[in-house]
């Protein structure tokens, strides 16, 4: 008889983990083991997803001098100096506030050459300096890009486009994945001749809930062919994803 029984306590608890239960050991007998399967079996978890499209409504510019010399106080001083134009006039001539303008990266480094006859050696030193400025007026992206290259910035980066209040987005994009989830989950009762119960539970997967940027239609150019032409930047749409893993009691 208790070879019988730890047999059987066996077969309860493959079957218990096959279907996403909770296993117990120690002193359950085999008919509580078999207890704790039959709930799991009344129960199926379906993945919901959601996404919605929204229009951008700030951007993320990153604007860098780079500048080199045959010393590393030369190279930095030369790079201050362009930086302090680039900040004076992102602040005197386009008004964006001092907390809408951060140092992204900042470092000093000597650059090397090498030959057979004399090794490695130091050939210059250049200083980089990044910011990352804040700008909610999308209109007047190209139009700061291209002053601040007049300016003297060289290493100007991608425009980053987002929405800067995700929060307000997310009870729409938890709405479609419970949604999405409650389809799949009649379809699966109904395939199993069965009846579709109450939610049990819910997790939302935190590595799921992301922005897809749509950058087939992000794009910088110039606005015709001359050379004086301005840049435009159309910062497109963004898509707003969750998944959510459901729970049902099936009936």
């Amino acid at each position: 008889m208790k070879v019988w029984a730890k047999r059987l306590g066996s077969v309860m608890i493959a079957g218990a983990l096959l279907t996403g239960g909770s296993v117990w050991t120690g002193a359950l007998g085999a008919g509580e083991v078999y207890a704790a399967e039959s709930v799991q079996q009344n129960r199926i978890t379906v993945l919901g997803k959601g996404e919605i499209s929204v229009k951008p409504d700030i951007v993320y510019l990153s604007i860098g001098v780079e500048s080199f010399a045959e010393t590393a106080k030369s190279a930095q001083k030369n790079n201050a100096q362009k930086m302090a134009k680039i900040t004076e006039l992102l602040k005197n001539t386009w008004k964006i506030d001092d907390k809408d303008i951060k140092t992204e990266q900042f470092y000093v480094q000597p650059n090397y050459s090498y030959s057979e006859k004399e090794g490695r050696k130091v050939q210059n030193y250049s200083a980089h300096h990044s910011l990352e400025v804040t700008l909610r007026d999308l209109s007047k992206v190209g139009e700061i890009l291209d002053a601040a290259a007049e300016a003297g910035a060289n290493n100007i980066g991608n425009a980053r486009f987002t929405v800067e209040n995700r929060e307000t987005f997310e009870t729409q994009v938890i709405e479609k994945a419970m949604v999405n989830a409650d389809l799949k989950a009649q379809a699966i009762a109904k395939a199993s001749k069965r009846q579709l119960g109450v939610v049990v539970s819910v997790v939302q997967d935190e590595a799921a809930n992301r922005d897809v940027f749509s950058f087939g239609n992000m794009e910088m150019k110039a606005e015709s062919t001359s050379m004086d032409a301005g840049t435009s930047v159309k910062p497109g749409e963004i898509k707003l994803i969750t998944q959510l893993y459901v729970q049902y009691e099936m009936k």
